[in-house]
């Protein structure tokens, strides 16, 4: 049974630990997953991730940063995520398109309806089926995350929104929570303050509706 499920939050909010537990949660349960992740997901996505999240590419004009996340997911949904769905796999993403909208949108100001089209030509179409943004204080997911930073001595450098001002991160907390108001059947608000395990039983019992919701439909 395919469906796609879409993680989202602000920098260290636990969204990829998420991601991997609910992919453990439905293996046990029988399901096909692929868990994946934006930007990247292929080889080339890889690359660009890496320019995009390059701490040292702090000029990089708002334009080409659009442009270099929206070439990424293009290939990333032809290549993986299309594929695994017609194979009827549960296709876990940690960040999509909503992210776009809010960074790049609602918060640096490009017109969302402009971002929407790039999105529907980018994705072909295709969207996610449930979007679990977890909402982290921000104060909490940027102490993660830059701990998180360390990693740039282990070779890893993709520390550049995180060093971003503190109000840029309160602005896309923003962002995100205005999108869930417009779409609240599809984008569900998790409390990024309850401990790990509750906030996995929170998603597993939201995803475990939409799977009852696909075999009824």
């Amino acid at each position: 049974m395919s469906l796609l499920i879409s993680f989202e939050g602000i920098e260290g909010c636990g969204k990829t630990t998420q991601a991997d537990l609910l992919n453990n949660f439905l293996t046990g349960k029988g399901y096909c997953c692929l868990v994946t992740r934006e930007p990247g997901g292929t080889r080339i996505g890889d690359q660009i991730r890496a320019v995009l999240l390059h701490s040292g590419n702090s000029d990089l004009t708002l334009k080409a940063e659009l442009f270099l996340y929206l070439a990424s997911r293009a290939q990333h949904v032809e290549e993986v995520i299309v594929p695994a769905l017609k194979e009827g796999r549960v296709v876990i993403c940690d960040r999509f398109v909503d992210s776009t909208l809010v960074y790049q949108g609602l918060v640096q100001g490009i017109e969302l309806a402009l971002i929407d089209e790039l999105n529907r030509m980018a994705t072909s179409g295709v969207s996610p089926d449930l979007t679990l943004f977890i909402d982290c204080p921000v104060a909490t997911g940027l102490k993660r995350a830059r701990r998180r930073g360390e990693r740039k001595n282990q070779g890893v450098d993709d520390t550049r929104f995180e060093q971003k001002e503190l109000d840029f991160h309160y602005r896309v907390r923003s962002g995100y929570l205005e999108l869930a108001g417009k779409e609240p059947e599809r984008i569900k608000v998790i409390d990024g303050k309850q401990d790990i395990m509750r906030i996995h039983r929170e998603i597993v019992s939201l995803v475990s509706e939409k799977l009852g919701e696909k075999k009824r439909g």
